[in-house]
């Protein structure tokens, strides 16, 4: 057997929550591109049809579907919606996210509409999707994998506002261990990636001030912004047969930073 058979995915289905984003689409066209039958699905119909089309474009077969993935019911139409066109469900992608630049405020003010807003998308939304997809998965009696969204803030702190930010993302790995314990009987694996600062949209206004810009990157040791290209390569790792003994893991990926801490 070819060792790099292991990283295949042919004939699986996975599901990418937040799929039409720049990370989620990301994902989701690599995927595709290791023989995943890819769903997208996303808040926005158009955002999660061109995510749908990218994957397409890659040889995959992809069906896009539009919802709140925060919402329980939307969550089980959705998980329904994709037993009931391919049979089956392997890969979850938790992909919502981010918001971070977005509000800033200091930790003694910071306020609850804020805080809410930012529970929601990152710790809600993974939550959710989880629940819904563990569901199917265990009904189905063929095992699966949930791969998480965390960050490098839900180990170190920053001086710029972040307390929702990293409350939420420290969550994401508790619950990435806490799942991978108590789903393992069911041959439900849960791990994570921990990403530095990816260049997306989400982060162009941070990254778009020179002096954040240089500061971030002068405590990279490999001198560079992460992109959504890195993330690639350990989702499939973790989607794929080559991981079948790991679970409850949260992989950093952050050209170094963690490790100079």
């Amino acid at each position: 057997m070819n060792p790099l058979d292991a990283f295949r995915l042919d004939g699986r289905v996975a599901f990418v929550s937040g799929g039409g984003g720049a990370i989620g689409s990301a994902l989701a066209v690599a995927l595709g591109s290791a023989g995943a039958k890819v769903v997208v699905s996303d808040i926005s119909q158009a955002s999660a049809e061109a995510a749908a089309e990218r994957v397409k474009a890659a040889g995959a077969e992809s069906l896009a579907l539009a919802g709140d993935i925060t919402v329980e019911s939307e969550a089980d139409r959705i998980v329904a919606s994709i037993i009931e066109r391919f049979g089956r469900l392997d890969i979850l992608v938790n992909a919502v996210g981010g918001g971070a630049g977005k509000v800033l405020f200091d930790a003694q003010d910071y306020p609850r509409d804020a805080w809410d807003w930012i529970m929601e998308i990152n710790l809600r939304s993974t939550l959710i999707a989880s629940q819904a997809t563990a569901r199917a998965m265990v009904k189905a009696g063929q095992g699966g994998r949930v791969i998480n969204i965390s960050s490098v803030r839900a180990q170190l702190g920053i001086n710029a506002g972040y307390s929702a930010y990293v409350a939420a993302k420290g969550a994401v790995s508790s619950l990435t261990r806490q799942w991978a314990t108590e789903w393992a009987k069911h041959g439900i694996t849960v791990n994570a990636i921990a990403p530095t600062f990816v260049d997306t949209p989400q982060v162009a206004m941070l990254l778009g001030d020179p002096a954040f810009k240089s500061s971030l990157i002068s405590r990279v040791p490999l001198g560079r912004v992460g992109e959504t290209r890195d993330l690639v390569g350990a989702v499939i790792f973790f989607a794929s047969e080559a991981s079948s003994f790991v679970t409850g893991q949260i992989l950093t990926i952050d050209g170094g930073l963690t490790a100079t801490q």
